[in-house]
Parts: structure tokens; sequence; C-alpha cells
């Protein structure tokens, strides 16, 4: 038995509930005479949505594969070697499932080495390798192909990346040493770094092709056959593959420092894994592949046993699985169809809920307003945005046609809102207008429509207390841009039924949107510990702290923007109106800033100017602060601030906001964009030690988003 065969076999245990890939070897002649030809299919079933991944089994079965088509090769028994996925998927990577369960430094270190040593035989065999990308190719299945003497891709890849410092690991398995060395460290560095730093961003197949990842680029219905006559045409010398020279001066170097820059804006220097692959890329420089595949195996085994990537696989399963299936939703076959939809309001919001509504539901959509110029504005939002679909090629000319024939604007509610099933409003955010615009609605909506506010922090069981029927009201509340971010608050009211809420959560998954259900409290999730943890960056500032020492001290966290700029996104007035709420909800815990106040008063949209191409405190916003003489540090304000939020996440779960601490995370992740590597929020605040300090007890059990016990 060989050594990797044993390293695979003493690691297998460690991944009990591993989804085995199998490795098929078949044989057949190639095209115009070229000789025999083994190809490895990755294949873990067939159910073609389940992704093939490596864990220890499947990479030793891989290694298996290798060992039968090596005895041939160095007989003289073919002429090549393939190796391919299933329909639609090449291979997705490691088996995050078993990463998970790792307790060990040397086990971490054993997966790393593992899939190493199976994939560097690929390069090491006595005849050309050659890699089909069919279908979907991440991690491990991209660094399998990147062993492999030539590659291929189809134009029907949907996804192709190298996510893991997204993730809170490396490319562990040749990605941060052979990809540079492929294609320079320039494309490598925007492959591994900007791209996964970018909410996971996936290349298409033509993309990979251009970036020269692939040798060749084919269509996707007859791809494999594609690629085998390519294949034959390159062992028979008809065609040869050209690559650039790779720049290792100066240029390998800027790519470098580029990275450490992108790195630093997204994640200040908090999270390691994309510093540590910079590192290797860096030192890749040289071509010694060996020296760069040990310091991915020990950079792997590291950042395994390091929080980030335990909270980054924790963040992941949120999105995937409880995103997909909300805790506490009720029965599903209580929805009742949707077929056309209402929406109050034409301004920026409810513009964009129309065109959302109308993009994922295909029914008519139909806007009102106070004023006919409102109306056209609303809906002429709505169609240059299907025209600038239609110029990227994202729509056809007749689905565009159709979409634009489905959104009409009317002034009389009856008009509009006689036949419709769900009618939302997105209205000024003051009770009394609400009230009045349901009052109306419900005069005029079918019995049976759904009543949706998009209030960002109202009582939605205020909201339709003076109704008829308040049981059909639900609070439905997006985030902006509506289109990017993927929250839905749905929150219950005190007499919502359940057949309103089924349809909420039947629409919102029609919508797309990772819907968390949300009790009737002030501000709900987001906007509650937002302006908590920003409220308390005000309050430092007011009490005398410099602007710039209170921003600072937020950056270990990483977050994707510092708090300013993140009220500059908001607005100011809408961060007041929130805090104003929540002041006279819990005044002992909200205060309304003076300063924040003054601001929005003054018709500022942010405290900062960017004149010199960076934020700078704007000198009107300035002259407008009133200090006191209390002056923290940086040490001292993120202390104050975490402890704040550690408090009132204690608070909203014992209130029953939502169901567990898994869906705050949730929440933060979608609806706020709060990286992966903090998992949220409470992974960090247990692992920081201020879940503890505070409420004398961690938000999570250890193991989860942790190291077992």
């Amino acid at each position: 038995m060989s050594t990797t065969a044993e390293l695979l076999k003493g690691a297998a245990e460690l991944f009990p509930d591993e989804v085995v890939t199998q490795a098929h070897v078949r044989h057949f002649d190639l095209p115009l005479g070229a000789g025999r030809f083994a190809l490895i299919t990755l294949d873990n079933g067939h159910d073609h949505t389940k992704p093939t991944t490596f864990g220890p089994q499947s990479l030793a079965n891989l290694n298996a594969a290798v060992d039968q088509v090596e005895k041939e090769a160095s007989e003289g028994a073919i002429v090549g070697v393939g190796i391919t996925g299933k329909p639609f998927i090449f291979a997705v990577g490691a088996d995050l499932k078993g990463v998970e369960l790792l307790k060990e430094w040397d086990h971490a270190y054993a997966i790393g080495k593992g899939g190493h040593d199976v994939f560097k035989r690929l390069s090491g065999l006595a005849v050309p390798t050659f890699a089909y990308y069919n279908g979907a190719a991440m991690g491990g299945g991209v660094e399998v192909g990147l062993h492999c003497t030539y590659r291929t891709v189809s134009k029907a890849v949907p996804a192709f990346s190298l996510p893991e410092v997204f993730l809170g690991l490396v490319p562990g398995w040749g990605g941060c040493t052979l990809l540079p060395n492929l294609i320079g460290a320039d494309k490598a560095v925007s492959v591994v770094i900007e791209n996964s730093l970018n909410q996971n961003k996936q290349l298409k197949g033509r993309q990979v092709f251009e970036l020269g990842i692939a040798d060749a680029l084919f269509e996707g219905a007859d791809f494999l056959e594609q690629s085998l006559i390519w294949t034959a045409q390159v062992l028979k010398g008809d065609v040869v593959v050209e690559r650039p020279v790779i720049d290792r001066g100066e240029a390998w170097d800027q790519a470098v420092a580029k990275g450490r820059f992108v790195a630093d804006g997204k994640v200040h220097g908090a999270a390691p894994a994309a510093y540590r692959a910079l590192d290797i890329i860096a030192a890749a420089k040289n071509g010694d592949l060996e020296q760069g595949f040990d310091a991915e195996d020990k950079a792997l085994a590291d950042l395994i046993m390091g929080g980030e990537l335990r909270a980054g696989i924790y963040a992941f399963n949120l999105v995937q699985k409880r995103g997909k299936r909300p805790a506490g939703a009720p029965d599903k076959n209580l929805a009742r169809p949707v077929t056309k939809v209402g929406v109050v309001g034409a301004g920026l919001m409810a513009s964009q809920l129309a065109l959302l509504f109308l993009r994922r539901l295909e029914v008519p959509v139909v806007l009102t307003d106070i004023d006919q110029e409102r109306v056209d504005k609303g809906v002429g939002y709505v169609h240059a945005e299907i025209d600038k679909l239609l110029a990227k090629g994202r729509v056809g000319q007749d689905k565009a046609n159709r979409l634009k024939a489905l959104v009409t604007g009317v002034l009389d509610k009856a008009e509009g809102f006689a036949d419709a099933d769900f009618v939302i409003e997105a209205v000024f955010e003051e009770m009394s207008v609400k009230q009045k615009v349901f009052a109306e609605v419900e005069a005029v909506a079918p019995a049976h429509a759904i009543l949706a506010t998009n209030t960002s922090s109202l009582s939605v069981t205020e909201m339709a207390s003076k109704l008829k029927h308040p049981e059909r009201v639900v609070g439905f509340h997006f985030f902006n841009p509506v289109a990017i971010l993927p929250l839905l608050e749905i929150v219950r009211g005190e007499t919502t039924d359940d057949a309103s809420l089924a349809t909420a959560f039947a629409v919102a998954k029609k919508l797309k949107k990772t819907a968390v259900l949300v009790k009737d409290a002030p501000a709900f999730v987001v906007n509650r510990i937002l302006t908590r943890f920003m409220g308390e960056i005000q309050d430092v500032i007011d009490e005398g702290t410099p602007v710039e020492v209170a921003e600072k001290a937020i950056e270990p966290l990483g977050l994707p923007m510092s708090p300013l700029v993140l009220l500059e996104l908001v607005g100011p007035a809408i961060g007041l109106h929130v805090s104003e709420t929540l002041n006279r909800a819990f005044p002992d815990r909200f205060k309304v800033s003076s300063n924040l106040k003054a601001v929005v008063e003054a018709g500022k949209r942010g405290f900062y100017v960017y004149d010199s191409g960076k934020p700078e405190l704007d000198p009107e916003v300035a002259a407008l602060l009133k200090q006191g003489e209390t002056v923290l540090t940086e040490e001292q304000v993120r202390d104050r601030v975490l402890d704040a939020v550690a408090q009132e996440i204690g608070l909203m779960l014992d209130e029953g906001v939502v169901a567990e601490a898994q869906d705050i995370d949730l929440c933060l992740i979608t609806g706020a964009g709060w990286p992966f590597h903090l998992g949220g929020i409470t992974p960090y605040l247990d692992r920081a030690g201020v879940s503890e300090r505070v409420n004398g007890k961690t938000f999570l059990e250890t193991g989860v988003a942790s190291v077992p016990a």
C-alpha cells in the first residue's frame, strides 16, 4: 500500500458522512487515429443536483484510478489520460462537511497533503493529461485540472472559481502555486483574491478561456466530443498550444502588492486567509512548485484549525441551507397563488420593488402614486431597467416587450388593485401615512389579497390595527439595493394568520430572496443591530472621541465599510428616523445623536467628502459637530461597541425576535453584507470572549462555528 493510500485511509475515518466520489476509468480509441486513451470520470451518483466533492475516500478513489492509468501509461498501452465530471458538474472542491469536524492540526495537514499527493500524480504520468471542465468547477475541482498538461472548458460552464479565501482558507491543492505560474501573478491574484473577496464572484466558461486557464473553448452540447477531437490533434502535433511567457520580474511583485491592497480594503487585516494566499503567490515567483505545495499544506492546516474558517463554513451553511429552509415558516401548502401585484408608491424603492416582482413572478404589476408625474416616472424607471437588461443580452427582445407590457401605472387604487393578490406599500415611513394607505387598499382589494409593508422599523401590528381584516397584513422588509441584497425580513404581526404568512414566504422564494421570520419588534433585526452598533459610534463621537479614532476602532472586524460610510449609504435621515423609533422603544439603550440630527437638518448626505479620492471629514460637517471632552482609545471604542452589540443580540434572543442566533447571523450576512469570515457576528463575539463578558454565556455551542471540543 502506498504512503498516499495509507494517509487517505486514515483520514477517511474523520469524514464519516462523506458523499463519496467515484473515479471511473474507461478506454477508447481517439479520433484521427491518435491512439488508445483513458478517461477518468468523477461521479458521486445519478442525482445531478448534488455536487461532486473531494473527501479522503473520494481522493482515495481517484488515487486508485491514477494507479491504473499510470501502469497503462508506463507500459505504452495509452497515449494520454483525461479527467472530466458528470453532466453539468466537474467538481466543486473539498468536502467542507468533513473539514469542519477536524480537531487536530495533523489531521488537517493530512487532508492538504493527501490532496496534493493525488493531484500531483496527474502531472507526473508518462503521457500528457487533459482536464475537460464540462460543468461547475470550484476549489479543488479547479485545482485537479491545473495539475494536468492541458485543459478545455465548456461555454456552458456557469460557475468557475477558487472560493477558498472567501471562506477563510487558501486554494491549498495547487491553486496558489500553479495558477500564477500558468497565467501570471496579476490574473491569478484577480481569481484567488479579488473575485473571492467580491462575494465569491464566479467566472463563466468563456472567461476561463480568455484568462488562459483553459487552452480551448467548446460549445456545451457536444463539449466532450469536441474536446476529444482537439486532444487527438494535440497528440498528433496538428495543434500546438502556446502559452505566454510569465513575467517574473517587477510585474509579479506589483500583482502581489495589488492583492494586499484589495485585501486591506475588504478585510483590513482582520482575516488571515487572503494574506497567507498572497504570501504563497509571492513565493511562487521562483517557480519552485514543491516549495509552494509545502507552503499550501501548512497554510491549509493552520487555517482549518482557525476560527475564521469555521465561521466561514458556518456562514456558508447558513446561506445555503438555513436560508433555503426558513425556521418557523408555516406549511407551504397554505400559500395562495399570486397572479397580480400592486405597489403603492412610485418612488425609487417602490420602482425597484416593482421591477423585482415583475422579473421574478412575470405577472402584471401596477404602481400607484399621488400624481401622474410620479406614476409615469416609476413606470419609466422599470422600462429603462428592462432596456438595460436587453442591451446586456440578459433578456431577449420578446421577453423585454412582454415584461414592459406587464407593468402599468394608475392613480386610482380601485382600478389598479381590484384584482390584485398581493399589494405592497413603499410610502413615507410614518405610521399615520401607512395606516391611511392600508385603509384605502383594503377598501378596494380582494378579500384574499395580502397587504405587505416594506417598513424598516414601524410596528406591523399597529399598522394593521385599524383594518377590518388585520390578519392579512405582513411585514415584507427589503434591503437596499433591492436587486443585490438577498435578505427579506418577513414580519409576523400579532394578528397575521398562517395563510398570509405562507403566501409571503412563497412569494419570497419566487423572488429568490433569503427569507427570515421575524417577530414584530422595533426595527426588527438588521436595523436594530446596526442602529445600536452605529449609535455607540455616534455616542463616543458626541462625547469627544475624534471621528477618525472612532471609525478606525472598528477596522479589526474587517467589515465591508466603516460605520459612517455605511450611514452615508443608508442615508443620514433614515438612520436618524430609525434611531428615533428605537429611542422611543428603548430609551435607556438607544440615544438620538444631536450631531446626527444637525447633519440631517443641514441637508448633508454624509459625514465625508471625496474630493481627494478617499473619504475625508466634510469641513461643513466638522463645523456642525459639538463634542464633549471624553476621548476614548481605539480599543476602548471597540470594546464599548462590541459589548453593546452583544447585549442587544442577547436581548433580542430573549424577546424571541428570531428563533436562534443563527438567524441573527444570516440576517447580517445577507442583509448588511457582513463578511463570511465573521460568520455574521455571534461567532466573532464568542471567539473574542465578548459574549461571556456581557451575557455570561456564548451564543453558539462549542463546535458550531468553532473547533469541536
